[in-house]
């Protein structure tokens, strides 16, 4: 099958970012969308992402070759029951949301399983919104599939290779699977965020000393902790039981800490930070090979006009884009000022030489 209309329900951050993707690399491709905010729509057309000028109807989409469902979890639930009798019959459905069970037991229970392939870009940020969304963030992201058993192979292939013609790497799984693993890994740490946040505001003192000097490593393990309120109020029902199965997995591993912190077993708190730091290292090889998938150094700067920019200059000037940059203003556990973070292995490698000859000092990762 070809994907020659595609149909959005949604255009935040993830769907926005599928549409610029799709329309950058298949720029003949029709799409029509649908949104909460005319707007956004309004945004869309005149950036020429979609073709309506004016918010779609879901009857618009009775042509669609596959229709994206990338409103919030519980917001799709609502419109697959609404899209049954519109949608033509080689019509792909998917969504893009970060829980699967209950979307899949909704398509089964609507008879619509042999339209149905559960889809999670694992890609985003605590930003929201089109005007965030890019035509890049799928690039080299898993995008896990999770078909329905009802489908059929030739639809999910078609569509797999649809994903992959987008940049991303398509993962298939099952829907249970893949809500366990997103259960630890993604929904369990946006919780930890955001009660470590809570747990610091509560703690803190009038002065804010807690907020004023929080260091680098609060500051990077509480980011997340800036995302939408109510996405997580929506994942937290939908993912209710994986998520309190992990909660309190996640609890006995606190308890345990206590304990050997109490007695204090000082081989078992080494072995516990080793085993973390072994596996945390590990996450930095890509599945496929060695390459390292972070590319930070850190930089000693004088505080000057223009410091910041002067490296800008020289990295520039040598066509070396920029990642990130920024000043660390609590360096308790980072050696230099401004950490700068590349795109690649050759950006870094150049980046050292390069500051190293204008003699400032570096620390690599």
């Amino acid at each position: 099958m070809s994907m020659q209309t595609l149909g959005f329900i949604g255009l935040g951050l993830i769907g926005g970012s599928i549409v610029k993707t799709a329309r950058r690399i298949h720029p003949s491709i029709r799409i029509i969308a649908l949104s909460g905010h005319q707007s956004t729509i309004t945004e869309a057309y005149k950036a020429g992402f979609i073709e309506n000028e004016t918010n779609a109807s879901i009857e618009d989409f009775y042509d669609c070759d596959c229709i994206f469902l990338c409103a919030p979890v519980q917001k799709n639930l609502l419109y697959i029951e609404q899209l049954k009798d519109v949608m033509k019959d080689s019509c792909i459905l998917t969504d893009a949301g970060s829980v699967k069970g209950d979307i899949h037991r909704a398509v089964k229970q609507l008879g619509m399983e042999a339209h149905f392939i559960g889809g999670h870009p694992m890609a985003g940020s605590e930003k929201t919104g089109f005007s965030h969304a890019t035509a890049y963030l799928l690039e080299n992201a898993y995008y896990i599939l999770t078909p329905s058993p009802a489908i059929d192979a030739r639809r999910t292939e078609a569509f797999r290779q649809f994903i992959h013609s987008l940049g991303a790497i398509p993962l298939i799984l099952d829907y249970d699977a893949h809500d366990a693993a997103t259960a630890a890994i993604s929904h369990l740490p946006h919780i930890l965020a955001a009660a470590l946040v809570n747990f610091v505001k509560q703690s803190d003192d009038p002065a804010e000393t807690m907020k004023t000097i929080a260091a680098g490593g609060f500051r990077d393990i509480t980011r997340i902790a800036s995302s939408s309120p109510v996405m997580w109020e929506e994942i937290c029902v939908a993912n209710q039981k994986q998520i309190l199965s992990m909660l309190d997995s996640f609890q006995d591993c606190l308890s345990d800490m206590r304990t050997r912190i109490a007695s204090p077993d000082t081989e078992a708190i080494r072995r516990f930070f080793q085993s973390a730091k072994d596996y945390r290292d590990s996450l930095l090889v890509a599945p496929g090979g060695s390459m390292q998938t972070v590319f930070e150094l850190y930089c000693d700067l004088i505080d000057e006009a223009g410091g910041i920019a002067t490296i800008a200059t020289i990295l520039a000037s040598h066509h070396i884009s920029i990642k990130n940059i920024g000043i660390l203003h609590n360096r308790e556990f980072e050696d230099g000022v401004l950490k700068i973070e590349l795109y690649d292995r050759p950006a870094y490698d150049r980046t050292i030489a390069l500051l190293r000859r204008h003699h400032y000092t570096i620390y690599e990762r």
